[in-house]
Parts: C-alpha cells; structure tokens; sequence
C-alpha cells in the first residue's frame, strides 16, 4: 500500500479503496488511543475563504490534539485577496509558512489549483459544490463504528443532493464499497446526471425518488440527511421553491424503522426535528465529534507521523 507522506488530499476519486481502508482502520487506532504527539514539530495552516464552524474547529483541535501548531484564516475579509492579492500569490506565500495546508474554497476547483502550486501536502476541506473527501473519511467510520461493516448495506440520501458536495463525495465512496442507494430531493435538487451515469456505468444499485415515503420500503440501513442550501443559489424565489421541502419527526423515524440510522454533516436548519436528539437513532453530534480523530489521522498519515 503506498504510503501517505506528502500527499494530497484533493478528491474521493483520486482514492483507491485500499486508501479510504487505511484512513478509516487508522482513525479507530488514533480514537483509541494508539498514537499521540505525530504532530510535534509541525505546522498547519487552515485558510478558509468560506464559513465553517465544524470543519475548521475540528481541523484545528486535530492539530493541537497531535501535538501540533496552527495559524490561518476564518474569513476572507481578513487576508490579502481582500487587497487584491490572487489566490495563487496567497497559497504560493503560505506554502512557506507551514507544513501541511488546509483550504476551503467556495470556487470548485480551488483546492487542485492549490495542490499544484506548491509542494507541501494540500488537504480539501470543501470546494464550492464539487468535493468534501474529510466529511467522507468522517462519514465512512462513523457508520464502521456504528454498523461494524461499510459494505452491503442500504443508504438514503436526502435534501440537496444537486449542490451537496458531502454527498457528492459519499456517494463515490460507498459505491467504491458495494452498497445500494437511494436518492431522496426535489427534482430540481436531483444527484448530477456526470454522477449517476458513473453509478451506472459500475452497475451498481441505485434509484431515485421524490418523497421519503418512497423510500421507506427500502429498508434503509442509514439516511443522510442535508440542508438545502441557500448560499448556493443565485435566486431566492428558487430557494424558496424547495426550502424546507423535507423534514424527519419521530413519526419519520417511526416509518423508517426503529433501527435506522441518521446522519446529517450539519448545520441543519429545519429538516431534523430536535426531539429526533434525544432517539438512539440520531447518530449525526457522533458523526461531527468523529472529525477530530479522522483528521488527526489524516494530517498524521500526510506528514509521516503516522505510518
């Protein structure tokens, strides 16, 4: 298996499934305690030209969790493309200033042009609405840890699935793994035909409904639920078209069966009632604590930390 020192991390489709393997088996050694201090010595920089709360705060708690140290941006407002610096002049300046860099970018694309740039190992914390491979990484242990297997199993995906570019990511992954999908939005949030033509072109299980109640009799082992984004859309008379379209109750749950799981890579804004918390079902505050040892296995496998 090849080793991880000094690569990026740019996109799900630039993963082998023995990659996502590694990365998932090496985040259950650092949850459980088998490593610590891969950092010491090492700087990481986060530039987030994009708001986040969960990434970035756990990206940074990963670092000093390592026994590492971090410095960068949370607004875009504040660095010198505010000036009118280029991207490439400020990821090219930055380079030198750390070992590993971290960049969310509302441009697709953004993060390979970064990778190019320089020679340090660039890591994708989402790019407009293209990837999000660490929420993936997160994901994928989350339901290893939860359901013990990432193969075989039976998954809804529901909300924005047009601009989601968490589920974008997911949806790779798990047909990387051989499971069945169901695709739950408006017609007008619908999974990007490039991508379900890539499903069928692996001749893997899909279909693609409407309504939740569809997709009840699919025996659902896990949905993942997404907001609708509004920061994606040009148009606010479209958002409102489609704004709060889907909502899980304990009702929904009830539907679904008392053993699904369900997942969201939040912030939600009104697609998941908060009495839906308190149930044994509600897996997603599990998922978003996971993305501290996932990332901090991460950052150690890029900087030969971890080996």
């Amino acid at each position: 298996m090849a080793s991880f020192r000094g690569r990026s991390i740019v996109s799900i489709r630039d993963m082998s499934l023995e990659d996502l393997d590694m990365i998932v088996r090496t985040t259950e050694a650092v949850k459980g305690g088998k490593y610590s201090g891969f950092l010491r010595g090492k700087t990481v920089a986060t530039l987030f030209f994009e708001p986040s709360t969960r990434t970035r705060l756990s990206f940074e708690s990963a670092v000093c969790k390592g026994g590492g140290s971090v410095f960068g941006i949370a607004d875009p407002a504040a660095s010198s493309q505010s000036k009118g610096e280029t991207f490439a002049d400020s990821i090219r300046t930055v380079s030198g200033y750390c070992d590993v860099m971290v960049i969310r970018h509302p441009v697709e694309g953004a993060a390979r042009m970064a990778s190019e740039l320089c020679s340090i190992p660039v890591i994708n914390a989402g790019d407009g609405a293209n990837q999000h491979p660490t929420q993936t990484f997160l994901d994928l242990f989350t339901i290893k840890e939860q359901l013990g297997r990432l193969s075989g199993l039976r998954v809804g995906m529901m909300g924005d699935l047009k601009y989601g570019r968490t589920v974008h990511s997911l949806t790779h992954a798990l047909s990387m793994f051989g499971n069945e999908l169901t695709f739950i939005s408006p017609p007008t949030l619908k999974m990007p035909d490039h991508i379900l033509a890539e499903l069928q072109g692996t001749g893997l299980s899909f279909r693609t409904v409407d309504n939740l109640e569809d997709a009840a009799g699919a025996g659902l082992d896990i949905l993942y639920v997404t907001r609708i984004q509004k920061e994606r859309f040009g148009d606010p008379q479209e958002y409102g078209k489609v704004a709060g379209t889907y909502r899980i109750d304990r009702d929904t749950v009830r539907m679904l069966g008392e053993d699904i799981r369900i997942m969201h890579p939040l912030p939600r804004v009104d697609e998941i009632d908060e009495q839906v918390d308190a149930t044994p079902n509600a897996i997603y505050f599990v998922q978003a604590h996971n993305g501290i040892p996932t990332r901090q296995a991460l950052l150690g496998l890029v900087t030969g930390g971890i080996e």
